[in-house]
């Protein structure tokens, strides 16, 4: 009888040789392990880059203008009354506590002055900011992430269809146009919240309201407000575009998108408000000066 033959043990599998960059100096490459320190950099880096990209395809054609007119209908249907309806108690705490202050130092008859230029400086751009990125914005968040987790963008860029081009500068325009829109009725409005509180409650003259207007308040403080308005909207758009075109994690991921959204949001335009108000202040001198 013949012994039987060893049985010589499997193997173990190779293992894949590591990156040249790995084998030339031994540690891991810096690509495949990616700092967390750097991922609010790389995520700021992306949302410039999608500016960028929807400020290149607005002067592309074919133009969605059907796509354009349906936000722009939605945005404004979904943040006029409530804008209305803020900016009228807005320019009465404005116009009741500057009245009070005006009131201590002896100078009432610059009420209606000092409360208009807050409410179209300040109030009127930063209440549409706040509509337009709390309702418009969380709106076209969850429509594009909504669309992503659906695959739908990926099938369009299949098919050779730009989803910024045909999506995202459309929401992107009627967001901008809207904001502007919207700030010239909340300055209105809230002027005259302003004016009827100042002189029924605070027992003002209706001349003085109006002289201390005329005598502090200049055409380029409309101009800024508009400017705001405009930009405030852009930002509002591209910010929840971009939180929409990247969720994570399916449907709840879209949730949180939404919520991150707004609060980029926020965070982003009062500090581009402080940043637009200071170069104002310093470039434009005050009436009178």
């Amino acid at each position: 009888m013949t012994a039987p033959m060893p049985v010589r043990p499997p193997e173990p599998p190779e293992k894949p040789l590591p990156p040249p960059a790995e084998r030339a100096t031994g540690r891991p490459a810096a690509g495949r392990r990616p700092s967390r320190l750097l991922a609010p950099l790389r995520e700021t880096g992306k949302l410039f880059a999608l500016a960028a990209a929807v400020a290149r395809a607005v002067f592309r054609r074919p133009f969605q203008v059907r796509e354009f007119i349906e936000q722009f209908w939605f945005v404004a249907s979904v943040t006029i009354l409530p804008a209305a309806l803020v900016s009228i108690p807005f320019g009465a705490v404005i116009a009741l506590q500057v009245g009070s202050l005006t009131q201590q130092l002896g100078a009432q008859s610059f009420t209606g002055g000092a409360s208009v230029l807050a409410v179209i400086q300040q109030a009127s751009p930063l209440i549409v900011a706040l509509l337009i990125s709390g309702a418009a914005g969380s709106a076209i968040c969850a429509d594009l992430g909504s669309r992503k987790i659906r695959e739908e963008l990926d099938a369009m860029e299949v098919m050779g269809v730009s989803p910024i081009q045909r999506l995202v500068v459309p929401r992107v325009l009627a967001t901008m146009l809207v904001a502007v829109l919207l700030n010239g009725l909340i300055s209105v409005v809230g002027t005259l919240g302003g004016y009827f509180f100042n002189v029924i409650m605070q027992d003002g003259t209706p001349g003085a309201y109006l002289a201390s207007f005329s005598a502090l308040a200049q055409l380029p403080d409309l101009y800024i407000s508009e400017f705001k308005a405009l930009i405030f909207g852009f930002i509002a758009g591209i910010v929840a575009a971009y939180r929409g075109l990247n969720p994570r994690g399916g449907p709840k991921g879209v949730g949180d998108a939404v919520n991150q959204s707004v609060v980029i949001t926020f965070m982003l335009l009062f500090f581009v408000n402080m940043v637009l108000t200071t170069v104002y202040l310093q470039i434009v001198p005050a009436k009178g000066s």
